[in-house]
């Protein structure tokens, strides 16, 4: 996976909110919660829904990194 919810982990620190809170609020299930914990990929609703309710660009809540493989 190339993308990490490190920035949305952040946030939640930064607006000293729980992931707990953040569900409520957005209306996100646990089991999605559960996938970004992980670091696997949520539908791009989930991440419009992040964006809106924190007011932020995607880069805010997720991260692209790219993937170096050796050949």
């Amino acid at each position: 996976m190339s993308f990490s919810y490190k920035p949305l982990w952040k946030l939640l620190i930064d607006c000293d909110m729980s992931k707990k809170d953040l569900m409520k609020a957005t209306n996100i299930s646990k089991s999605t919660m559960d996938k970004m914990g992980r670091g696997e990929q949520v539908s791009m609703d989930i991440i419009d829904r992040l964006c809106n309710y924190f007011n932020c660009k995607v880069d805010d809540v997720i991260q692209h990194y790219q993937n170096r493989e050796d050949a």
